[in-house]
């Protein structure tokens, strides 16, 4: 049976559910040693992502939230990709949602003149990273991320989209 989901904006609403599909991956899925009180984002979203002219997009399965991705506006044409999530039962190429949530994001960052958008991850999060090499990223080395980039502390594997080539 066919998934029927939608890509929004994030509101206030689903603050909890957002938190706790993160958390149940982050935690439950890959003993990620984390909580809600080390995101502060996930409470803050207008603040953090909006203020700057960046955005929170959610996917919905009716009144569910199934995923999410967000974009960080640094400024001087740097976007950065932060929470993007999609619940265990609805992964897979065949649902394509988090294809869609990051097709939302490309085409947002491109109307905010963003040039090149960066990730960091963890190694362990091996089918993510395969995800975004499909989709162009290519690997960088820390040392080579713009100075500001807004570090996470447990990433380790970092990755870059450029825009420019992409027309």
């Amino acid at each position: 049976m066919e998934t029927q989901f939608e890509i929004k904006t994030s509101t206030l609403t689903e603050t909890e559910q957002i938190i706790d599909l993160i958390l149940g991956i982050q935690q439950k899925e890959f003993n990620i040693p984390i909580t809600a009180e080390d995101q502060p984002d996930l409470r803050q979203i207008d603040e953090f992502y909006r203020k700057p002219g960046g955005e929170f997009w959610i996917a919905m399965d009716e009144e569910k939230v199934i995923g999410s991705i967000a974009l960080i506006n640094v400024g001087e044409g740097i976007g950065a990709i932060r929470k993007m999530f999609v619940h265990q039962d609805y992964r897979g190429k065949e649902r394509g949602i988090a294809q869609k949530l990051l097709t939302n994001l490309v085409i947002y960052a491109k109307e905010k003149n963003i040039k090149n958008i960066y990730l960091g991850t963890v190694p362990i999060l091996k089918a993510a990273i395969r995800f975004y090499e499909r989709n162009g990223f290519c690997s960088i080395e820390k040392t080579n991320l713009p100075a500001k980039f807004p570090l996470m502390a447990l990433d380790t594997s970092f990755f870059v989209l450029n825009l420019d080539n992409d027309k």
